[in-house]
């Protein structure tokens, strides 16, 4: 990874230096492969005399000036991204003169090329380490400045920044040149430049400006005030809880194409995938999910952008807490209401136990030695367990507690960069508790653990009950939960809680004296109302209540959603047959009125089948799946959220010549049913289908992509024909992707389609090919590309010992980069875990 930041060298720059002052100027008008970057950067120095370096990547350096002399601009290390700087006095001004490169890869200033109009769009990503493909910067976040930004455009784009233009004037030629005033002090990765003709929507919150800008090409799309909806609201439950106005002045939100994340929180210039623009029809589910992402990202502007972790171990802090707080406004301050917990439970913490049950398994407050290992930690435990722990957290101290802490927090480090240790002091504070052993316990220790009950009954009463509570021998750690355990019967057919009883767990057995003598019910549910992380187990008397039917029977979503968890969790473990649990899905699936959790319990019944079950019965399962999904989308309501779900889920599990010809029929039109919309995006789903299934072909996809000449139209069709089940190709596929030379998005697209699970045998070439490849393209590739590469390419779909035994052999290399050997150790456990499962979905034969 081209300058590849450790720690302790930011520990000794963030000693030595204090940044004042940034002026860059951009030149945007000079050509498709590079501008012009000039920077002027204005800092001390506590130790006069000392040297340092500065960032810069994939530059054209023409001319540094320090203090007035000239330096030698071939000391540039073009490799390393670092240019020195020598013998610097007590204040410094630096002058950086230099052509960067626009990127294809979604890192640095990202170029896109509209195929709609032909129309240029530009914006800036630089989480964790990249504003310095755009400018010369100590790209590190404790090094924080004001930064003051001039861009010459052409003249029909617009400019967008942290701050809010002070001026446009003519600069010739047809250009414009952009003035923006100095912002308050920020770090580098949340400076931000989008440039380019967006279509522009602008309103007033409370005396905050704000814009919603998309592509001109998508601006029949945009539901504007469905965003503004969700953003007033948002801004307002922080005003109130935060005691703190929003500190950026005007808050721009750009949906911009190619973004590699769902979303990033520049200060006053929000960023996010342009996919929320909904070009075609989706789900409650999705729309739910664009809400949690503009919350989330609206509270990094107070924690994360106002205030600011001082290295990246404290990463989880940002995201834990934005994640966290995105969900309790939903829940207060939306129409989505308590459903935002059950969506957190059910997707959310999936992530979380999924990852955290890895080989690559880390404490939440993370040991991040360099730029390297921040990267890969963008995970599951990042974000969910951490906002799962401090859901916990809230339920120890009190809300009001908490968020009187977290007031506290924001006005003593305001502006300034902060660790763990800062925000637990103002926490323990307001509460008047003593953190550092539930630190301990949830920060700094890994694995999930799991409760399971144990009981005795007599005479349809219990005797005894207990919790117990498991941990594996590597991961030994048994916390203190506070949890809740709901008594469910069935009573006109409906599955009611009758008796709750909340209690602390601590240590391997925990006697539920409240519990002895009530009747054994229907179910029992351990973590009802989801208090704490952990994976639940449900005794063999609930399980066969759950699979019965029971499942469906429930009143409340959340307790449903719990044992949906609990039953993925056992099929995951090993303890519940594949058979099983698709079986639990057909039976109840169809009652679920929750959207987001039907989709999220329809994609892992798929899974299940795919990779989880027994070789001899895979069909079977697929058949079944297919049966009662079509089933219970033609029955579907017309027009309803269900209909568009279950078609959805029916698609990439149709195989049989009578459901290939129903999708078919639904994409010429001689059958679609009562109310569905035909749109662009179902379209190219039921073209995915087809083609996976050996009904269209190249043809047919070039036919469908000139229908739909779109950016999302492009990558739909690299998915389609990656998708081709035939050995040409698979092995076309494959040299496109080797290449390198496919932008970002169109990249994922051809590995997600090459890894087609309907066809596992046109695959097996390609694990040789795949560990002869990934330690080279790691080595040349930007980070993202890279790993999107090894991640997704990895021969996950190869279920046999031999996939995990060559990981083996890869890892023996002891030069195999630390976050590389992370990926390829995750691929490996995926395809064991996958061979443990297929072995008990045949024993349960």
């Amino acid at each position: 990874m081209a300058g590849n930041l450790t720690r302790d060298e930011a520990r000794e720059r963030a000693r030595l230096l204090t940044v004042e002052s940034y002026d860059v100027a951009l030149d945007l008008t000079k050509g498709d492969e590079r501008f012009d970057s000039v920077t002027t950067v204005r800092f001390t120095s506590a130790a006069p005399g000392v040297s340092t370096f500065i960032d810069l990547h994939g530059a054209v350096v023409r001319k540094v000036t320090l203090n007035g002399g000239d330096l030698d601009v071939a000391a540039y290390d073009a490799e390393k991204g670092r240019f020195p700087l020598p013998s610097l006095a007590a204040s410094n001004e630096l002058r950086v003169e230099a052509d960067c490169a626009y990127m294809r890869t979604g890192e640095g200033l990202h170029r896109f090329v509209d195929p709609v109009d032909q129309k240029v769009y530009l914006h800036s990503q630089f989480e964790t380490a990249d504003a310095h493909r755009m400018y010369a910067c100590f790209d590190q976040p404790d090094l924080k400045a004001t930064f003051q930004l001039t861009v010459a455009a052409p003249g029909d784009w617009e400019v967008v920044s942290n701050a809010a233009a002070s001026g446009v004037e003519d600069a010739g030629a047809g250009a414009k040149r952009w003035t923006f005033p100095p912002t308050p002090v920020m770090s580098t990765y949340i400076t931000a430049l989008v440039a380019g003709p967006y279509h522009k929507v602008t309103s007033e919150h409370d005396g905050i400006p704000l814009g919603i800008y998309c592509r001109a090409s998508l601006a029949e799309h945009l539901d504007a005030d469905n965003i503004l909806e969700v953003t007033r609201q948002g801004f307002d439950f922080f005003h109130r809880v935060f005691g703190l106005r929003y500190p950026f002045g005007k808050y721009d939100q750009l949906f911009v194409p190619e973004f590699n994340a769902g979303a990033m929180e520049n200060a006053g210039c929000v960023t996010f995938l342009e996919d929320y623009v909904f070009r075609s029809r989706v789900t409650d589910a999705v729309v739910e999910r664009r809400a949690e992402t503009i919350l989330h990202e609206m509270a990094h502007m107070w924690f994360g952008d106002l205030v600011t972790m001082r290295w990246w171990d404290d990463l989880w802090l940002n995201e834990s807490f934005a994640t966290y707080m995105s969900v309790l406004a939903q829940a207060e301050a939306t129409r989505w209401g308590k459903g935002a917990w059950t969506t957190f439970a059910n997707v959310e913490k999936a992530w979380a136990y999924r990852q955290d049950q890895l080989p690559s398994t880390h404490p939440i407050a993370a040991d991040i030695p360099d730029m390297q290992a921040v990267e890969v930690n963008f995970d599951g435990i990042t974000y969910a367990k951490g906002a799962s722990v401090l859901k916990q957290l809230v339920a120890y101290v009190g809300l009001d507690n908490f968020l009187a802490g977290v007031r506290d927090y924001f006005a003593e480090h305001a502006w300034g960069n902060t660790e763990l240790k800062d925000l637990l002091n103002a926490l323990e504070r307001t509460s008047g508790r003593d953190l550092s052993a539930w630190s301990k316990e949830w920060l700094e220790t890994a694995w999930v653990n799991t409760l399971r009950p144990s009981f005795e009954v007599s005479d349809g009463r219990f005797t005894s009950f207990e919790v117990l509570q498991e941990a594996p021998a590597d991961y030994p750690t048994l916390r203190s939960h506070r949890v809740a355990i709901g008594l469910y019967s069935l009573t006109g057919g409906e599955l009611t809680r009758t008796k709750r009883v909340e209690l602390d767990v601590v240590g391997a057995r925990t006697k539920v004296a409240e519990l002895v003598g009530e009747e054994q019910p229907d179910l029992v549910l351990l973590n009802d109302d989801d208090l704490t992380y952990a994976k639940i187990r449900l005794d063999d008397g609930s399980l066969r209540t759950l699979v019965d039917g029971g499942i469906a029977a429930f009143t409340e979503s959340l307790p449903r959603a719990l044992c949906w968890s609990a039953a993925w969790d056992m099929t995951r473990d090993g303890e519940m047959s594949t058979r099983d649990y698709v079986r639990l899905v057909v039976s109840g699936a169809g009652t679920v009125s929750d959207i987001t959790v039907l989709q999220a319990v329809l994609r892992q019944a798929r899974q299940a089948v795919q990779q989880y079950a027994d070789p001899a019965w895979r069909a079977e399962g697929m058949a079944l799946l297919a049966k009662e999904l079509r089933s219970m989308f033609t029955g579907a309501k017309p027009g309803s959220d269900h209909q568009l779900a279950f078609l959805q889920a029916f698609a990439p599990v149709a195989t049989s010549d009578d459901d290939l010809a129903l999708l078919q029929g639904i994409l010429d039109g001689t059958a679609v049913p009562e109310g569905l919309s035909v749109d662009a995006d179902l379209r190219w789903a039921l073209v995915h289908a087809l083609v996976t299934g050996g009904r269209l072909d190249e043809a047919d996809i070039a036919a469908e992509l000139e229908r739909d000449a779109t950016a999302t139209g492009e990558r739909s069709a690299a998915l389609c024909r990656a998708g081709i089940p035939t050995p040409e190709a698979k092995a076309a596929a494959w040299e496109r992707i080797v290449g390198g030379k496919l932008a970002n998005h169109i990249a994922r697209t051809t590995i997600n389609g090459f890894q087609d699970p309907h066809h596992p045998e046109l695959l097996a070439p390609y694990r040789e090919r795949y560990f002869a490849e990934v330690g080279r393209i790691y080595r040349e590739w930007t980070f993202d590309q890279a790993s999107s590469f090894a991640i997704g390419c990895f021969p996950a779909l190869l279920i046999e010992p031999a996939t995990v035994e060559a990981a083996n052999r890869f890892l023996e290399d002891g030069e195999v980069p630390q976050a590389l050997r992370r990926l390829i150790l995750e691929g490996a456990d995926g395809v064991s875990r996958a061979l443990r499962n297929r072995e008990k979905d045949a024993a349960s034969a």
